[in-house]
């Protein structure tokens, strides 16, 4: 059987901190609201409010980053990803219409969308070996 090469068991290391970093976050900022708003005029909103949702995302920024930084791009894309989707999907899944699936692959896409992003730009950035993108 062929051993996984040296650089793949940081990668996956990694990957799994960041999945456990991201599913802990998502308890810590989302997982204790579960009741939506009721408005004034009748409407319901959330359960969720805007400062919580921007705190999850900021404090994902630094551990995305920090991975990206040390050349994980893998693992800093897929892992807070996995934990995010599997987050969502332990949240919403009492969801008696079915409907929470929706909700979970909008996470995961989003999740994806964004940790790509951040980790294109924090690798292009330290591009060639190079940290901090100095010459």
């Amino acid at each position: 059987m062929r051993r996984p090469s040296k650089s793949a068991v940081p990668q996956l290391g990694t990957g799994l901190l960041l999945a456990l970093l991201a599913t802990a976050v998502w308890a810590a900022w989302l997982g204790w609201d579960q009741h939506p708003d009721v408005q004034p005029d009748g409407s319901t909103t959330g359960p969720y409010e805007a400062w919580q949702v921007i705190g999850l995302v900021l404090a994902l920024l630094v551990p995305v980053s920090w991975a990206a930084y040390r050349r994980h791009l893998v693992a800093a894309v897929l892992g807070p990803t996995a934990g995010l989707t599997a987050a969502a999907f332990h949240d919403w899944s009492d969801d008696s219409s079915g409907l929470f699936v929706i909700g979970v692959g909008l996470v995961m896409v989003g999740s994806l969308a964004a940790t790509s992003a951040v980790t294109a730009v924090v690798a292009a950035s330290t591009r060639d070996g190079r940290r901090g993108g100095t010459p």
